[in-house]
């Protein structure tokens, strides 16, 4: 099958190989010299991020002394330049160079699929290490720092060596994924264009990397396949920007006003997991999320049971609407929507699991208001089956089906939603004043995407494009704590 993109941009160090160190440690050497003998702070792994990583040497150089308030005296920066290169050259000879097993991976499944594939290194040392971890095969192309000094190429963030590289091997930066590790490179792939600007997180640096443009970031290649890069050029006229690099255009949709903040559960706060009492939100996203409440109204809006949810979270700060809306708690007391369904629910519950209890892994969940059917586990081949007896348990007790992330749902046939579940909250809790932001993950949250189409703010979390009425986007759970961090004015 043909795909929809052509050519795939490596940079080097930090995404094929893991020479980050290596270059980091003969940095420092140099460096620490310098600042020591002029009495200032020595070199760090921040520096070596901020001013250094991704960028020609001398631009490097250069960065690091005027961050140091240091004239870039050109002999100073010859000598540095010289020094840092003899010493990166002496530790490569006595380690090599470690390639990354899941770059490796990925770089056989692209190849194996036509895709091209372009080494791209600010590096003038990219030739020697390539040859001594033995992958230059794995290359059609290589544009590094020797290419760009004798064709006059601007260095990153300038998009100068990206473009060069997909002109290479015949390809377009819309046509092209772009692989990068260093800010300064994920500023220039979006500069230049690039459809799909991956940025790999080799520690701590995942806020900066999407701040800087990345469409995606991941922690390792193995995180990545040949489908799921196919997936973002097929689904590209889908893609929403993100919330974190537009959060000043959120900031002015509000006018002043306070934010009242919706959130999903499953998917947005905490991972997708195979078994649903294993759902736990990360620490720091716990944090965040403590820290919006003291700041703002924050209401979670959750397929979960009630009681499930709340137990999960345990914030007592916050309102829960579970079971879809059908279920609230807030500070006005518990109610529940139409709860003479539960008898409904009940029964399809008991039919469902005596029907499907022969079928290995599908799990029949039965949330009081709603009947989920979960198939995550289970054999894809039974899916249609599966299907087919939700659907006649549904219709023999009055019931609605919908759809979630591999799951079946049964419900009450009545008018009522997510997002009306929204609307219900924004009256009750005296939120006529606010500016409603919804962040969720599931197909259930796109009735309050479109319910907030108007007078709200929609962000879809999602870790590829897909058709939503979302207006803004979110990667992870841990991107939705960047977030609320940020918009409540925490530190990044």
């Amino acid at each position: 099958m043909e795909l929809h993109f052509d050519a795939a941009v490596f940079d080097l160090d930090g995404v094929v190989t893991r020479t980050a160190r290596l270059h980091f440690a003969a940095w420092k050497e140099s460096f620490d010299r310098l600042l020591a003998e002029r009495g200032l702070p020595l070199f760090t792994r921040e520096d070596y991020l901020a001013y250094v990583d991704g960028k020609p040497r001398r631009d490097g150089i250069r960065a690091l002394l005027a961050a140091r308030g240091l004239p870039g005296d050109e002999a100073v920066v010859e000598q540095l330049a010289t020094e840092k290169n003899d010493r990166f050259r002496t530790v490569l000879a006595q380690e090599g160079p470690e390639v990354f097993p899941g770059a490796l991976e990925l770089l056989r499944a692209l190849r194996a699929r036509g895709v091209r594939t372009v080494l791209a290194s600010s590096s003038r040392n990219a030739g020697p290490v390539v040859e001594a971890a033995g992958i230059a095969d794995l290359f059609d192309a290589r544009v590094d720092g020797i290419t760009s000094a004798a064709r006059g190429l601007a260095g990153k963030p300038a998009p100068d060596l990206f473009l060069a590289a997909a002109r290479e091997v015949g390809a377009q930066p819309e046509r092209c994924v772009l692989l990068e590790d260093a800010v300064a490179g994920v500023e220039a792939g979006a500069a230049g264009c690039f459809c799909l600007v991956v940025g790999v997180d080799r520690g701590g640096n995942h806020l900066p990397l999407r701040l800087a443009g990345a469409d995606l970031v991941v922690q390792g290649l193995r995180e990545l396949s040949v489908d799921a890069i196919e997936r973002w050029f097929v689904r590209a006229s889908d893609r929403r920007p993100s919330a974190l690099t537009h959060l000043d255009g959120l900031q002015r949709e509000l006018q002043g006003r306070r934010p009242a903040i919706f959130l999903d559960y499953d998917g947005t706060l905490a991972p997708i997991v195979d078994h649903p009492e294993d759902a736990v939100m990360p620490a720091q996203v716990r944090a965040d999320l403590e820290a919006a409440t003291t700041r703002c109204p924050v209401v979670l809006v959750s397929g979960r049971r009630l009681a499930d949810v709340a137990a999960l979270v345990d914030l007592p700060a916050l309102t829960f609407a579970g079971s879809h809306g059908f279920e609230i708690r807030g500070p006005t007391g518990s109610h529940a929507i139409r709860p003479e369904s539960q008898g409904a629910i009940h029964a399809a519950a008991a039919a469902l699991r005596a029907r499907l209890g022969a079928i290995e892994g599908i799990l029949v969940e039965d949330k009081s208001f709603a009947v989920a059917i979960h198939f995550r586990l289970a054999d894809p081949a039974f899916v249609p089956a599966v299907e087919r007896m939700v659907d006649e348990v549904g219709v023999g007790l009055g019931l609605r089906k919908t759809h979630g992330k591999m799951i079946f749902e049964l419900r009450p046939d009545v008018d009522w939603d997510k997002g009306r579940a929204v609307r219900f909250l924004l009256e009750t809790l005296g939120l006529g004043d606010a500016v409603p932001i919804y962040v969720g993950d599931d197909v259930t949250d796109e009735d309050a995407f479109r319910a907030l189409a108007d007078d709200g703010i929609s962000i879809l979390v999602s870790d590829e494009p897909r058709p939503t009425a979302a207006r803004w986007s979110l990667q992870d759970p841990a991107e939705v704590g960047f977030f609320l961090r940020l918009l409540c004015g925490g530190e990044p």
